[in-house]
C-alpha cells in the first residue's frame, strides 16, 4: 500500500493528539482515586462510548474481517448482537453493583473485594494470574500494531513498537483513567468517520441504499443465513455466555468503566448506551467486509481484505485516516488494559506485599510507577516477539479461552444465590477451567462451541458444585458486602 504525506500527516496528527490529550489529563488528576477511576465522576456518556471502544481492537479488521468475507453476517450475530444483549440486559444488574462497592469500600480496581468476598490467598491467586497474562497479552498487542504500522507504512517493526508503545507509555502514565476516557472519546470519533466514510464509498459502488439488502442476492447463500457452519446457534450461545461475563466486568477494565461512574443510575445509562452502539454501529461497521468478495473476490488470504479494500476504494488522506483508526481501535483497548491492570498492582498485590503501600501518601506517584513500568515490560515483551513464537500465540490464546474461569468467581461472587461459593470454589472453578483448556487443546473437538465454551461451562458448573458441597455459615463480613451491594 502506497502512502503519500498527507496520510503519513493525519496519522502523525493522530499520534500527537493522543500526547495532547494525556497531558490535559494530567491536571485532573490529584490521588490515585483520580487515576484510576477518574474519582468516581465519570459522566455516563464518555463512560458508555469508553465502555464500547474498549471492546475493540485490530482483530475488528483482520481477523473479523476474514471471518465476515467468508461466512458473512453470522459474525454480527454471535459477536456484536451478543454483547449488545448481555449489556443492555444487565445495565440495572452489574454495573450498580460496581458503583456500589465502590462508594461503600473505596475500591479502585475490580478485584479489591475479592479479598472480603473470599479470601486474600484467591484475590492475590486471580490477580497474579490475571496480571501475568496480560502482560503477554498486551505485548502482543503491540507487536501486531507494528506488524499493521509495517505492512501499510513500510515503518520498520521495532519503530512501530516505539512508536504505538511509547505514545501510550507516555498519555497512560501521565493522565491515567481520564487520559484512556479521553483518547477513548477521540479515537471513536476517528472510528466513526472512517467507519461511515468506507461504508457511504461501497454503497455508492453498489447503487445506494438498496444494496444494502441487494448484495446478499450476490453473494453465496450461507453468507445471508444468521448461523453458518462452525458459528452455529450452539456457538452463539457459548459466545453469549463469556460475553455476559466480559462485558459485565469480567474483563477488569469494562467493569472499571462501571466503578468510575458517579451514580448507579449514570452506571446503568452507560451500560445501554455501550449496548445500542454494540447492536447499530457494526452493522454499518462490517458492511463493506460482507460486500469484499464481490469487490475482491477470490481472496487467499480473507484477512487482507479490509486492507485491500482500503487501499482500492479510498483515496490519499482518507487512507490515512482509516489507518489511524485501525491503531485508534487497539490503542484503546491496550491502554485500557494497562490502567485497570496497573490498578490491580497498585491496590491489590502490593500491599500484600509491603506494609507501605498500603498508606495513602504518594499514592498518586506509585500509581504512575506501576503503570510506567508495566507498560514498559509490555513493550519490551513485544519486541521479544519473534523469540516466543507460537508459545506467545498459546498464551494470548489462554487468556482469551480462561477469561471465564477467572471471571467466573470475580462476577458470581456479587450475586447472592452463590453466596455460599466460598475459597475453595473459587479457587477450583479456576483450576477446574485451566485443565478444562487444556483437554480442548489435546483432545480434537468435532464442535467449535465446545472447544470455546468447555472452560467456563465447566469452571461454572464446578463454582457451583463446590459452593454447594464446601456450603457454610456465611461471615459477618461478606453478609455485610452482601448487604451493600443489595442496598438493604
Amino acid at each position: 500500500m502506497e502512502l503519500n504525506y498527507i496520510d503519513f500527516l493525519v496519522i502523525g496528527m493522530f499520534f500527537l493528539s493522543m500526547i495532547i490529550i494525556g497531558a490535559y489529563a494530567y491536571f485532573k488528576n490529584k490521588s490515585s482515586e483520580d487515576f484510576f477511576v477518574a474519582g468516581g465522576d465519570l459522566p455516563w456518556w464518555l463512560s458508555g462510548i469508553s465502555h464500547h471502544v474498549s471492546g475493540y481492537s485490530g482483530a475488528v479488521f483482520v481477523a473479523y474481517a476474514a471471518l465476515a468475507y467468508t461466512y458473512g453476517f453470522s459474525l454480527y450475530v454471535w459477536w456484536a448482537f451478543t454483547i449488545g444483549m448481555s449489556v443492555i440486559v444487565t445495565a440495572k444488574i452489574f454495573p450498580v453493583y460496581w458503583v456500589r462497592l465502590r462508594k461503600r469500600f473505596k475500591i479502585q480496581s475490580p478485584l479489591e473485594y475479592l479479598a472480603i468476598r473470599y479470601n486474600v490467598f484467591t484475590q492475590q491467586l486471580i490477580a497474579w494470574v490475571g496480571v501475568v497474562l496480560k502482560l503477554f497479552d498486551v505485548g502482543a498487542k503491540w507487536a501486531a500494531i507494528a506488524v499493521l504500522l509495517n505492512v501499510t507504512t513500510g515503518i520498520s517493526f521495532t519503530y512501530g513498537i516505539l512508536i504505538s508503545g511509547g505514545v501510550s507509555l507516555i498519555y497512560i502514565t501521565i493522565g491515567g483513567l481520564w487520559a484512556v476516557i479521553l483518547t477513548d472519546l477521540a479515537q471513536f470519533v476517528v472510528q466513526l468517520v472512517a467507519g461511515i466514510t468506507m461504508f457511504v464509498i461501497v454503497l455508492s459502488r453498489f447503487g445506494g441504499w438498496d444494496s444494502i439488502f441487494e448484495i446478499w442476492d450476490k453473494l453465496p447463500s450461507e453468507n445471508s443465513q444468521l448461523f453458518n457452519d462452525p458459528y452455529t446457534v450452539g456457538f452463539a450461545l457459548v459466545f453469549l455466555f463469556i460475553n455476559f461475563l466480559s462485558y459485565n466486568g469480567g474483563s477488569w477494565p469494562l467493569a472499571t468503566r462501571y466503578i468510575s461512574s458517579n451514580t448507579e443510575r449514570e452506571a446503568s445509562k452507560a451500560a445501554y448506551l455501550s449496548g445500542i452502539l454494540y447492536l447499530i454501529w457494526p452493522l454499518i461497521l462490517f458492511f463493506p467486509m460482507w460486500a469484499a468478495p464481490l469487490i475482491l473476490p477470490g481472496l487467499d488470504d480473507p484477512s487482507e481484505s479490509y486492507g485491500l479494500l482500503i487501499q482500492k476504494l479510498l483515496p490519499n488522506g482518507l487512507i490515512g485516516l482509516v489507518i489511524a483508526s485501525l491503531f485508534a481501535n487497539t490503542m484503546s483497548m491496550t491502554s485500557s488494559d494497562v490502567n485497570t491492570i496497573s490498578a490491580v498492582i497498585t491496590r491489590d498485590i502490593l500491599p500484600v506485599l509491603s506494609d507501605r503501600f498500603k498508606t495513602k501518601k504518594n499514592s498518586l506517584l506509585s500509581a504512575r510507577i506501576t503503570t510506567f513500568t508495566f507498560t514498559l515490560l509490555t513493550i519490551i515483551v513485544a519486541f521479544q516477539y519473534e523469540y516466543f513464537g507460537g508459545v506467545l500465540g498459546l498464551i494470548v490464546t489462554w487468556f482469551g479461552a480462561l477469561l471465564g474461569p477467572i471471571a467466573v468467581p470475580l462476577l458470581f461472587g456479587l450475586i447472592p444465590v452463590f453466596r455460599s461459593c466460598g475459597p475453595v470454589a473459587a479457587i477450583a472453578s479456576v483450576l477446574a477451567g485451566l485443565v478444562a483448556f487444556t483437554i480442548t487443546k489435546v483432545l480434537p473437538m468435532d464442535s467449535m462451541a465446545l472447544e470455546v465454551g468447555l472452560p467456563v461451562i465447566v469452571s461454572m458448573l464446578v463454582y457451583s458444585l463446590m459452593g454447594w458441597i464446601f456450603r457454610k455459615s456465611v461471615s459477618k463480613e461478606v453478609k455485610d458486602l452482601e448487604a451493600a451491594i443489595a442496598k438493604v
